[in-house]
């Protein structure tokens, strides 16, 4: 497994939104009903779905690093898309006393409702396009690879910052807009060459240019925003394929195209391993996670000084340094 880091800038939003309460059909992009669905799917095969843990055990333990960060144990965290439990996996007691899970399938939920964690969990099969909390009632959210399912992800960050106490932190990591390149670019060539056009074949995700001015815009404070590039090996285009079906990852936009024919799939398979194959005849499959983290505001923060309030030039430093020198 490759990583790569890198700290992202803050650049202007281009990012569409509509209302913190829903999404009006014309913007929807992905089929929520359609999600559950798949989720639902995958958990009940229990055994090919923890196989294919690997990937969203992985985000999580990261999630969890930046929330070792913060020095305080807090009270109750909400998990956003829990999934069957990824981010409880790797929470300790002296973290928080309390995790609840939400996730938009009940099956996920109580795939592993019989192991112990470290910490109090409930479960609630909740929207995440939907929040049932109270304002001001959370200590922390966080979310871990599902927000990028989430029709309007401007609403979704207002509604988390309401939900929050003053003061207290929003953790998320989502896949990036370059995720799963690979896979792509070999189908939509494949689909250019054999029928003369491209369909959907991979969901549209946020880029990592836009996620800082979402969570601005959002009202969140001192956010912070950096990227994984996860770059995981598999023998064939199918086995890559069949672990996304078992994740709960395959394709759910609305415009989607109900199959791909066979003819196609083994086409778009050669071409990949054309494009990207390694000499031992291994694909590459890149997943571009971002993650986030924002705070809701509180008087308490460090704010920047007015402008016009420096009592020392910037001018007459570089000016003095320059005279030792």
């Amino acid at each position: 497994m490759h990583r790569t880091c890198l700290i992202i800038p803050r650049i202007l939003f281009r990012h569409a939104s509509t209302t913190s309460s829903g999404t009006p059909a014309e913007f929807r992009i992905f089929d929520r009903a359609a999600k559950q669905r798949q989720r639902d799917r995958a958990a009940a095969d229990v055994e090919n779905s923890r196989v294919a843990d690997y990937l969203k055990d992985e985000v999580a333990e990261r999630v969890v690093d930046r929330l070792a960060d913060i020095k305080r144990k807090f009270n109750t965290i909400v998990d956003l898309g829990s999934g069957c439990g990824h981010i409880e996996k790797f929470i300790e007691k002296d973290m928080v006393q309390k995790i609840i899970m939400c996730d938009i399938s009940r099956n996920m939920l109580e795939r592993d409702k019989d192991i112990k964690y470290n910490v109090e969990v409930e479960r609630r099969a909740i929207d995440e396009e939907l929040l049932p909390f109270e304002e001001d009632s959370l200590d922390a959210v966080v979310s871990s690879m599902s927000l990028h399912w989430v029709n309007d992800l401007p609403g979704a960050l207002i509604q988390i910052r309401r939900s929050l106490k003053p003061d207290s932190p929003f953790i998320g990591a989502i896949l990036g807009g370059d995720t799963l390149f690979e896979l792509r670019t070999s189908l939509q060539l494949t689909e250019q060459e054999r029928e003369g056009g491209l369909s959907p074949r991979v969901s549209p995700m946020t880029t990592v240019r836009d996620v800082g001015s979402l969570l601005s815009r959002a009202g969140f404070n001192l956010t912070t925003i950096d990227v994984d590039d996860i770059v995981v090996n598999y023998p064939s285009m199918f086995e890559l394929m069949m672990d996304l079906r078992s994740m709960g990852e395959s394709n759910a936009v609305i415009a989607r195209r109900p199959y791909l024919t066979r003819d196609n799939l083994i086409a778009a398979s050669a071409v990949y391993k054309e494009l990207y194959g390694d000499s031992n005849g291994n694909i590459p499959a890149t997943f571009q996670v971002i993650y986030m983290i924002g705070w809701k505001p509180h008087t308490t923060q460090p704010r920047p000084m007015p402008r016009g309030s420096a009592k020392v030039s910037i001018k007459e430093t570089f000016e003095k340094d320059e005279s030792k020198d």
